[in-house]
């Protein structure tokens, strides 16, 4: 019997990819999108599934909307990941970022609960729920984090997704629902938004090195560090989680620290050896330090053990840093070179206001 699973947040980054996973297994896709929003369905026309994939119009701060479309489907496997996922806006929209994250969360648990008992959910947590905790461990006690660390949040965006980690917890234990924890650390790919720093990095790169975009890149703390990973393969993580006979929390990560700096000379070494005219030695001439951009609070050090996950199921990192860097800046500079021949495809670029200026800048031009 072919199963059916329900992805919210099926447009970001981590919900396209999973998609695409689970229809090659041979699932049934259902994922949901807001009503409200301008269609952004680049993603899922990237990866060429936009006619596969069923979509279904919902607002996570709608419990009859939740509701309704849990009792339509009936789906096996839910995976939650919609979300207000950045974490400096949540600074500036913490009331907005709690509704969506926590009473989404708990719409769909509680739907569950009394609709589809016996339907598998996943929830989409994060590293950023250690904050303090995590500097202090990494610092003290020289290794990565686990699942039975301490968490110590320090934005409204992950203490937002601790209380959807409690959530799902007290539904686990109190109701005896199949409900799984993701804990995952910082995974990126060419479908990162224009928003993430990473995805910032190689966009500018590409731009840079191609005459479109000559002005430094403006950057915030480039001294802090995070543990990232390759998106698709965390996403199989996700998939792998959710197939053991007891539900469980999982960390995914890479175990290896790596600061902003290294990410962006990192990028320039690629374009480099991409036969560009650039000197990755001589970084400091192509950033400029806004002050803007650094958050009220920050977490600057954080990377995650996930040995649990390897025992479990076997999973572990194989794209490491310098790969995925690669990967994010070569793919920027293959869109950014189809743009200036003409070709249509699915991009994000024009979306964001400051591109905006720029692609409408060049045409002029």
């Amino acid at each position: 019997m072919t199963k059916r699973a329900l992805i919210t947040g099926i447009t970001g980054q981590d919900g396209a990819y999973l998609a695409k996973l689970l229809l090659e297994k041979g699932y049934e896709v259902y994922g949901t999108f807001r009503r409200v929003s301008s269609p952004n369905f680049w993603r899922l026309q990237y990866l060429g599934i936009f006619d596969k994939v069923n979509l279904v119009p919902c607002e996570l701060t709608d419990a009859t909307s939740i509701f309704l479309t849990i009792k339509e489907i009936q789906p096996d496997e839910i995976y939650h990941l919609g979300a207000m996922s950045f974490v400096g806006a949540s600074f500036e929209n913490p009331v907005t970022t709690f509704e969506i994250n926590t009473l989404g969360t708990l719409y769909i648990l509680e739907a569950v609960r009394q609709i589809l008992p016996d339907c598998k959910v996943y929830i989409a947590c994060t590293s950023e729920m250690y904050g303090k905790a995590g500097r202090e461990i990494i610092e003290k006690f020289k290794r990565a984090l686990n699942e039975n660390d301490p968490f110590k949040p320090v934005s409204p965006y992950a203490v937002s997704k601790l209380a959807c980690y409690w959530l799902g917890c007290a539904y686990r234990e109190a109701y005896g629902l199949y409900v799984v924890n993701g804990i995952l650390f910082n995974h990126e790919s060419p479908l990162r938004g224009l928003e993430f720093v990473t995805r910032k990095i190689s966009n500018w790169v590409a731009k840079y090195v191609l005459g479109i975009y000559r002005e430094p890149i403006k950057l915030g703390n480039i001294e802090a560090k995070r543990d990232w990973g390759y998106a698709p393969e965390y996403v199989y993580g996700i998939w792998q989680m959710m197939q053991q006979k007891e539900p469980d929390d999982y960390v995914l990560a890479t175990g290896e620290l790596h600061s902003v700096k290294e990410f962006l000379i990192e990028a320039l070494r690629v374009a480099q050896e991409m036969g560009y005219d650039v000197d990755p030695d001589k970084w400091q001439k192509y950033v400029v330090i806004d002050k803007s951009l650094f958050r009220p609070l920050d977490v600057l050090e954080i990377a995650g053990d996930y040995s649990k996950a390897k025992q479990k199921f076997g999973w572990e990192p194989k794209t490491r840093f310098k790969e995925l860097v690669k990967i994010m800046v070569q793919e920027d500079i293959k869109r950014w070179q189809m743009w200036l021949s003409g070709e249509k495809f699915p991009w994000d670029a024009p979306q964001y206001p400051e591109e905006a200026k720029i692609i409408t800048k060049v045409i002029k031009v």
